[in-house]
Formats: structure tokens, sequence, C-alpha cells
């Protein structure tokens, strides 16, 4: 595991705003909802977390949201949930929201399929004995109001196709690590 690296480093340099939430603490470890009991993590319930976002730059017409674990060992971090299309009128989203039904996605947003080809949240899984893993739950401004991506693209061409349209970027980081022997991911 990288400790140093931020997914965001060779990205364009944007302005931050503010990110808060109910249900995860910036720097500590994610809740026990927040984890993932379809990947085995006794207690895990794939509930994905209350958000709240403010001072978002001028000229913001949409949202996305995306939830990254760089630390994964696949080579390519794994993607826990991304949402695009956010209208730029919504600043929050409810803790549950990318249920499999995505019952607290605004209208006219969409869950994409992460990594584990659901179009949902799925918790923190990080495998036993590997360390640490840390989440970066982000909000993205964007100076559009379509990013053009479909309902089966991937979260990682998400980011490609916002890389150029960021206008802001808002982050917590939480983390957690696995004590149990199992196929976590």
């Amino acid at each position: 595991m990288t400790t140093n690296n931020n997914p965001f480093a060779r990205l364009p340099e944007v302005p931050d705003f503010t990110l808060t939430s109910t249900t995860v603490v910036d720097g500590q470890p994610l809740a026990a909802a927040q984890l993932s009991g379809l990947f085995g993590v006794p207690g895990g319930r794939d509930v994905s977390p209350q958000l709240s976002w403010s001072g978002a730059p001028a000229g913001t017409k949409s949202y996305a949201v995306t939830v990254y674990d760089p630390d994964a060992p696949t080579g390519s971090g794994f993607w826990h949930w991304a949402v695009a299309g956010i209208p730029a009128n919504v600043t929050s989203l409810p803790e549950g929201a990318g249920d499999e039904a995505g019952t607290g996605i605004p209208t006219g947003a969409f869950q994409l399929p992460g990594d584990a080809s659901a179009a949902r949240f799925i918790g923190g899984a990080p495998p036993a004995g590997h360390g640490v893993h840390r989440y970066f739950i982000t909000v993205h401004a964007l100076d559009v109001e379509d990013i053009g991506i479909s309902r089966d693209g991937t979260p990682a061409f998400l980011g490609f196709l916002m890389a150029s349209h960021i206008l802001g970027r808002a982050t917590l980081v939480a983390t957690a690590e696995s004590d149990e022997h199992g196929d976590d991911a």
C-alpha cells in the first residue's frame, strides 16, 4: 500500500469547497454501515454515507460524486460508487441514497456500475492483512449540465470526461482496515 499517493495529484488543480457528512468523519475509519456486507465484511451493510456540500465555484452546472479506494490491490484502485448528473441546485445526498434502486438519487442523476459491476454503493472491504485503505469520497463541481456519460459507463471514464470540466472538488477521506480473513476486495 502506498500511503502518500493522492488520486487527484495528476489532474488539473481546482479550488476546494466544503463537504460534510453525518456518517463519515474525515481521516477516521468508516462506520460498519459503510463497510461491505456484499463482500463479506462482518456487520457491513453497503449503505452510502450522508453527504452535504457548500461553497461550490460560480458557474457550477452539475455535480458528480465518486468514492474511490486507491489502495486496493488491483493496480488501478477500486471504484466503490459513482453518481453522475446531479443538478446544480442539489447540495446533499441522504444516507442510503446509493442503494440498489438509487432511492435517494435526485431526478436526472444516475449511478454508474463500479468495479463490482453494480450500479450502487459498495462499502469498504480491504483484504485481510493488506493494511489501511483510504476511501476518497468526492463531490466534483462541473461546468456542464450533462457530462455525456451513458448509464453503463465506468467511473474511470467519468473521471476522464470530467477532467476538463471540473470547477472545484470537495473531498473527505475515510479509512478501513480488515482484521478478518476472507475474500474481501
